[in-house]
């Protein structure tokens, strides 16, 4: 996730130590508290759903959250699922395997040495958590109240739960508005960088 203050410079990298929602968070909130005016915050994937939960935990830093991707919907296999990974988990040390999960997730080939750097280092117990708190994830009530904007965006060719999670997150927000990237599955920042970009600067220009 990334944090774009009025000066519209992201802020430092957060500790790697924080793996849950409640720990970035906590983690972002000082940072944010440092600024003169509220933040637009721009989140992809699990960090869509870490948008999501600052904008409603602390809706006095967020001015405009832009969500990408995030899913909404809670998982119903959550224990089987947590069980396989469980037993997987070691395979994302694995450099062959992580280059075919990179190529699923649309990493471009400069960035693939890091994402490899990144697979190898994470701890199993870093894995489960964060990935259990995605799958479980839904709306914090206090999404609704929140008094900035957003921007919900999600891929035409994702699934049909990420589709349907787009369409909760703006449909409970008061002030959201929904785009669907034709042509896009779960990797619009990987798959359309420079067309997001310019999105953002628009965004950040009004």
């Amino acid at each position: 996730m990334t944090c774009i203050t009025r000066r519209q410079a992201p802020q430092e990298p957060l500790p790697s130590s924080c793996c849950t929602g409640a720990e970035t968070v906590a983690a972002l909130v000082p940072l944010l508290e440092q600024e003169t005016q509220p933040a637009t915050v721009v989140g992809f994937s699990l960090g869509a759903q870490l948008a999501v939960l600052l904008a409603a935990r602390r809706p006095d830093l967020v001015a405009d959250a832009v969500v990408i991707s995030a899913q909404a919907e809670p998982l119903r296999a959550v224990g089987p699922t947590l069980a396989l990974l469980r037993l997987t988990a070691g395979l994302a040390r694995n450099e062959r395997f992580a280059r075919l999960q990179a190529r699923e997730l649309f990493i471009p080939d400069a960035l693939l040495p890091r994402y490899l750097e990144t697979s190898a280092a994470i701890s199993r117990t870093t894995l489960l958590r964060a990935v259990e708190e995605n799958l479980r994830f839904t709306p914090p009530p206090a999404w609704r109240a929140h008094p900035g904007t957003a921007l919900i965006l999600v891929g035409a060719e994702e699934k049909p739960m990420m589709r349907r999670s787009a369409a909760l997150l703006d449909r409970v927000h008061p002030r959201s508005t929904l785009e669907v990237a034709e042509g896009c599955g779960h990797g619009i920042p990987l798959q359309r960088p420079a067309e997001l970009a310019a999105r953002l600067e628009e965004r950040l220009a009004t």
